[in-house]
């Protein structure tokens, strides 16, 4: 058994999947015992009970820019010590063998009791997807004390600097970037990221907001990128959706393009973060689902803040245009996103928003007003929809009180 398999069992966390490197075997031999062979590029096969996943030991060698440049070699000959020290990290280079004994030749035993992620070589740098592996291990063990080697931290500026991580596609990015938001803390991820270089060069739009002021009064924590890592942190403690907690990390785009002298007051940062939204979506291929919350979100966010100004045609419009009445799961994950908004602020990280009961109030008047009723009535028509959007903002309006 080998790699995060290893690192999660002797620090006491729950090993979810299991992977196996097999040594001294060819790939007739493996069929020949019943394992399915899966790999394209190198030999990996299913168990044919478990459906593990086992992997002849194999080296690589890196022969052009990003992650597919890499010609791999697996044959009978080749050592686990080899195959180990082609892995990312030290803490990720350990194997178990069946007997229970630790095969350890670059001290990730030592680097976890250290509270530490060190490379194992600097082959390290021949892989830029090592470079977001890194961050989303630091995210998860962030709580443990992890830290990462200022000489790792060293070779993944060198590789952002060389450009690697250009080379990284969509796919990748987006795959990493998921798993680091399902993490308990997101934000560990993009902080990472920031300090050796990437952010800019993988979420330009998102790194752009460090260092841009908000008004104090509103945000004690005035830089909007710091409020934004704080909102995203706060997505994860109120909802598992991955949907919610994008949309978290993405409400506040706009804010990157406000003008110098308009500073630390940003007008029109809904209409201006739509674009930078769809831009980054259609970059990272993000699934229509969480695309379509994010676009709301960003659209709509002051509406939640502001919910004491709006006039009942207003509070109709605006669960109209979020679909509420036929997609009530997708109007509660606009409400979670919006409480984490209010929550991810310095001093207001326990404070519950009075407009999230508000705002369900006024929905679940509205909605209790169904067409049917309507019919059974005798309204016939167009006059069903205007007849409806009366009666509907008449609900709103004895909910507000106005």
């Amino acid at each position: 058994m080998v790699g995060g398999a290893v690192r999660d069992q002797l620090l006491g966390l729950p090993v979810a999947d299991r992977d196996w490197v097999v040594v001294g075997a060819t790939p007739e031999q493996m069929v020949e015992r019943g394992f399915i062979p899966v790999g394209k590029e190198f030999p990996v096969f299913l168990h044919p009970e478990s459906h593990e996943e086992y992997a002849l030991a194999r080296t690589e060698r890196k022969v052009a820019p990003g992650y597919h440049g890499f010609i791999f070699h697996a044959a009978p000959d080749v050592t686990l010590e080899q195959d180990l020290a082609r892995r990312d990290l030290t803490v990720n280079a350990m194997a178990l063998a069946p007997d229970g004994t630790l095969i350890d030749p670059w001290g990730g035993r030592r680097d976890l009791e250290r509270r530490l992620l060190r490379h194992v070589s600097d082959a390290f740098v021949e892989d830029p997807v090592r470079i977001l592996r890194v961050a989303r291990l630091a995210t998860r063990l962030a709580d443990r004390g992890f830290r990462i080697a200022p000489e790792t931290m060293q070779l993944m500026r060198r590789m952002v600097e060389a450009g690697e991580v250009d080379a990284l596609v969509a796919e990748r990015v987006w795959g990493e970037l998921q798993r680091a938001l399902e993490e308990e803390a997101p934000a560990r991820f993009f902080e990472v990221l920031r300090e050796c270089g990437a952010l800019a060069r993988i979420l330009p739009e998102l790194d752009r907001l460090f260092g841009v002021p908000q008004p104090e009064r509103y945000h004690p924590e005035v830089d909007t990128g710091v409020h934004t890592m704080l909102v995203v942190n706060q997505a994860a403690r109120i909802s598992t959706e991955l949907a919610v907690r994008f949309a978290a990390l993405v409400h506040d785009l706009g804010k990157g393009l406000t003008p110098r002298e308009e500073w630390p007051r940003h007008r029109g940062h809904e209409r201006r973060g739509i674009p930078l939204v769809e831009q980054l979506c259609g970059r990272l291929r993000i699934p229509r689902r969480i695309r379509e919350l994010a676009l709301l979100v960003t659209r709509y966010h002051l509406y939640f803040h502001r919910v004491a100004e709006l006039r009942p045609g207003t509070m109709l419009d605006l669960l109209q245009r979020l679909d509420a009445f036929r997609r009530p799961q997708r109007f509660e994950w606009f409400l979670a996103t919006c409480e984490a908004d209010a929550r991810g602020r310095l001093g207001y990280e326990e404070r519950k928003p009075p407009q999230l009961e508000l705002f369900r109030e006024v929905h679940r008047a509205a909605a209790a007003v169904q067409p049917g009723e309507l019919v059974a009535q005798g309204v016939e028509g167009d006059a069903i929809a205007a007849e409806l959007r009366r009666r509907r903002r008449a609900a709103i309006r004895e909910v507000l009180g106005r």
